[in-house]
């Protein structure tokens, strides 16, 4: 009897992995055997992924079910080496919902095997493709808008040297409140210790 396990992953905690879910409990996978992580999927350093592998390693005859390749990761030679540990070092079957010719389960034989693996590597290198090509229109986007003069970051707090300087000094001598010192000088306490680190 085959043990079957269903893994999704979003990358942050904001982010809802119920649609992946949904199509795990569709497929016949038992919401017990379903995995879940909120993390990025730049390496397999990740908690639930970790457990589920490590509870496949003990048994036999199971089955990895995945809504996508790219929620199995993102990093393209690592999805690689993962997809060959899995499948011919732990005799693991994986089934990618999103495309069926990556399907272990159901194409054995070595044209299979090697359409599976031409597959992946595909879709892997786009994957990864991909996320090179997220960043490289990040940096020109950014490189566009300080051209054009925009500023990133917090704008820089104006103040007077002398008036700062003179508040600074009566509120350290106890001679003011923090927040009377912070309303003289109409800033607020971030601010405050902001002007002191630059000072």
């Amino acid at each position: 009897m085959k043990n079957i396990y269903g893994y999704a992953r979003v990358s942050t905690k904001e982010q809802r992995e119920d649609r992946q879910v949904e199509a795990l409990k569709k497929y016949g996978i038992d919401e017990s055997n379903i995995f879940v992580d909120k993390i990025s999927g730049k390496d397999f350093n990740r908690p639930e992924y970790k457990f589920l592998k490590e509870l496949m390693k003990r048994t036999s005859n199971n089955v990895l079910v995945i809504k996508s390749i790219d929620r199995l990761g993102r990093n393209y030679r690592e999805i690689l080496h993962e997809w060959q540990e899995l499948t011919h070092e732990l005799n693991i079957d994986i089934v990618v919902l999103d495309m069926p010719l990556l399907d272990t389960t159901k194409f054995k034989d070595l044209l299979g095997t090697f359409i599976s693996d031409l597959v992946l590597q595909v879709l892997s290198f786009v994957a990864a493709q991909e996320r090179l090509n997220i960043r490289q229109r990040q940096k020109e986007g950014i490189a566009v808008a300080k051209a054009k003069g925009t500023k990133f970051g917090r704008p820089r707090v104006k103040v007077d040297r002398n008036e700062f300087e003179k508040q600074y000094a009566i509120w350290k001598a106890g001679e003011q409140s923090a927040k009377s010192c912070m309303e003289a000088l109409n800033l607020k306490r971030r601010e405050v210790l902001y002007v002191c680190k630059r000072i």
